[in-house]
């Protein structure tokens, strides 16, 4: 059974770091790319950073230099290390997966991300 859970977010000051992780299961090889979406209140959700399977980084504008996507192979691990986090960050984060389903998905980066996990919220806040 598929299973993407995350874990780490919270709330954070303008400023801080925050880490999140997406315990991977289910899956091994069979996936072109993982990563990490955001949705913030009345917004769309939106790419925030992914990794494909042969380790290209896609990144969305605003974050880059400032939030780092890693893979951690034999912990089936992605880890979000957020860095001088700002109040437009605010948004629940989700890991997704695009999975070698016959299903579509949201795409980015030419990638179907087509398996979400449940989200979790990171408020940056003063």
């Amino acid at each position: 059974q598929v299973q993407l859970v995350e874990s780490g977010g919270g709330l954070v000051q303008p400023g801080g770091s925050l880490r999140l992780s997406c315990a991977a299961s289910g899956f091994t090889s069979d996936y072109y790319a993982i990563g990490w979406f955001r949705e913030a209140p009345g917004k769309e959700r939106e790419g925030v950073s992914c990794i494909s399977r042969g380790g290209y980084i896609y990144e969305l504008d605003s974050v880059k230099d400032r939030f780092t996507i890693s893979r951690d192979n034999a912990k089936n691990t992605i880890i979000l290390q957020m860095n001088s986090l700002k109040p437009e960050d605010t948004a629940v984060y989700y890991c997704a997966a695009a999975l070698k389903l016959d299903r579509g998905g949201l795409n980015w980066y030419g990638f179907d991300f087509n398996f979400w996990g449940q989200g979790t919220q990171v408020t940056v806040s003063s």
